[in-house]
């Protein structure tokens, strides 16, 4: 199992620093994170957040690819309704040969019905365009479809798929699963099966919403505020009313009542070692990622986040896995 980070480069008004500064913070830590061990950094996509969510994971994959040496570089995963497959197959295959072939393209269909108006694309055809432009991407960069082509052939591909069709469809089409849920796994190998796929093609990947630190109570209670924050926004585009105000009176009142806050693990590198072998136990685990924080996290959190995720976490996973 590689270990790696997750970035979605969010940038809040409350603690906000100029796009430029934040994204060379950003790529330094990515070379930082090589230094320490890390094994893969994934990128993310969304449009139209005002704190700046990524809009474009493949620029800035190839923007790491330059900056590093080691490090796998996936998406997790680009929206694939919104985009050509010729676009998607032509900037993968110029990441994959600037990064010496390093890429993980995953694929997704997206969620937001705000995304899809703004892009003309269809909401309720996304899976089924999703599976086509999948097909069409692995074609063009494996039969010389695209010039120049890719290093790798074949490129790894993966499908960010939720829940047992998906995950079944996912399958069928012979791609990596970019999710870590075990109710999933039969349905997965399955459509494995029903695609003319062996078993042992089988591929998980995903994250894991686990923060590392020294204090773990302490720490929850300082990130309240960037937890309720990335809270709302992924539940304002759900149609959920709550301002990040109203998130963060629900977040401290659980906090005081548990020492703890709903949809956020905060752990010690031991007590994460645990938690990451638990959830990912019996599945052919190859990416687990973490968030490299929280939207607006401190730097000084981040960076001991990352040091003890890659110097504590990773080797204590690397002794537990049999040989």
């Amino acid at each position: 199992m590689k270990l790696g980070l997750f970035l979605d480069m969010r940038n809040p008004a409350r603690w906000e620093r100029p796009g430029a500064e934040h994204y060379g913070v950003m790529l330094d830590r990515v070379t930082r994170a090589e230094e320490l061990g890390a094994n893969s950094v994934w990128l993310t996509e969304h449009h139209f957040f005002e704190d700046g969510y990524l809009p474009q994971p493949l620029t800035l994959a190839a923007a790491i690819a330059a900056r590093t040496e080691r490090v796998r570089i996936g998406t997790a995963v680009l929206l694939a309704p919104h985009r050509h497959p010729v676009h998607i197959a032509e900037e993968a295959a110029l990441v994959d040969l600037v990064s010496g072939g390093r890429l993980e393209l995953g694929l997704g269909a997206g969620w937001s019905r705000e995304e899809f108006d703004a892009f003309g694309s269809d909401f309720r055809a996304r899976y089924d365009v999703t599976d086509s432009v999948f097909t069409a991407v692995r074609n063009l960069l494996s039969q010389g479809g695209v010039t120049p082509g890719p290093v790798q052939d074949p490129v790894p591909m993966w499908l960010g798929y939720q829940g047992p069709r998906g995950a079944a469809r996912a399958g069928r089409l012979g791609a990596g699963l970019l999710s870590l849920d075990p109710a999933l796994s039969a349905p997965y190998l399955a459509g494995l099966e029903e695609g003319g796929h062996p078993a042992g093609a089988a591929r998980r990947g995903g994250v894991i919403d686990i923060i590392v630190a020294d204090d773990p109570e302490s720490t929850a209670r300082q990130l309240i505020p960037n937890l309720a924050h990335r809270q709302a926004t992924y539940l304002g585009r759900r149609g959920d009313t709550r301002t990040v105000a109203d998130l963060e009176i629900e977040l401290t009142a659980e906090f005081d009542r548990n020492r703890s806050v709903p949809g956020l693990t905060v752990a010690t590198a031991e007590a994460a070692a645990g938690e990451i072998r638990a959830r990912n136990r019996h599945m052919p685990v190859e990416h687990a990622y973490l968030w490299a924080g929280l939207p607006g996290m401190s730097d000084t959190l981040v960076d001991r986040h990352m040091e003890l995720l890659f110097t504590r976490v990773a080797p204590a996973l690397a002794e537990a896995t049999p040989c």
